[in-house]
């Protein structure tokens, strides 16, 4: 039988987690190759992490949130939560069954836990297909416990609906030196920790993944500031959140 009383999150990288609540593993956004189109990754992924995934949680379609190659990866029976619009090209492109699609507030069960489709500020579309799907976040309930994947998204004011949560896992960048619109930075981040009531806050979607022309001369500098200032602005905006930098590869067990 599953142990209840466990509950921990891995930090794969970038959009990437493994959230396990009482033996119940999803794995959020999986991006798990070395090298995606222009970007190279600081350090491979440890497969032995990625035993035992029950399911898949799809925020969106961009490559580097839906990533066709490393879905397939995971095999044809595995379970995929994913935005309305998403399940034909998952099962053409990924070669995957068994794909689950939710609109926003729809919830689906996976063993003892609930999880339900949640509001994203992003645009839509993945290029050049044309598909279409509307963007998610997933807020993730079982054994007394909440973790809110914001997926991608810009701050909202109905963030302030879903808290309080136990686990707010929170992009705070990308994968260059700048962020583009529909995202959230360190000050936003902390401001989205404030409007959820977040427990505690694990920064995501950073120090993973850099163009290949600015790393030459390896990884570059960009790549491990931003949970500083993310640091810094939570005591401004949420100084009651409990904050905890992951980096890629690295666990931490949840109360």
């Amino acid at each position: 039988m599953p142990d209840t009383s466990r509950a921990s999150v891995c930090y794969v990288g970038h959009a990437t987690v493994l959230v396990d609540l009482g033996g119940v593993k999803l794995l959020t956004d999986p991006l798990l190759r070395n090298r995606v189109t222009h970007l190279r990754r600081t350090a491979e992924v440890d497969q032995a992490v990625l035993a035992g995934v029950d399911a898949v949680l799809i925020s969106h379609l961009h490559y580097d949130h839906l990533d066709l190659l490393s879905l397939r990866s995971l095999g044809r029976e595995m379970r995929v939560v994913a935005p309305r619009g998403a399940a034909d090209l998952i099962r053409r492109k990924a070669a995957v069954r068994n794909v689950v699609e939710l609109r926003e507030g729809e919830r689906v069960e996976i063993g003892s836990v609930t999880v339900r489709a949640t509001h994203a500020a992003h645009h839509w579309g993945r290029r050049p297909f044309g598909v279409k799907a509307e963007p998610l976040g997933f807020l993730i309930e079982g054994d007394g416990r909440s973790v809110y994947f914001a997926g991608d998204t810009d701050l909202f004011d109905r963030m302030v609906d879903l808290g309080p949560v136990d686990v707010a896992l929170l992009p705070i960048w990308g994968w260059g030196p700048t962020m583009g619109p529909g995202h959230l930075d360190p000050v936003r981040a902390a401001r989205a920790a404030a409007l959820l009531r977040a427990r505690l806050a694990i920064p995501i979607h950073w120090g993973t993944y850099y163009p290949f022309h600015l790393g030459l001369r390896g990884p570059p500098a960009f790549l491990g500031t931003p949970p500083a200032s993310f640091a810094l602005a939570l005591q401004e905006y949420a100084p009651a959140t409990e904050l905890r930098v992951l980096r890629p590869g690295e666990s931490t067990t949840i109360g």
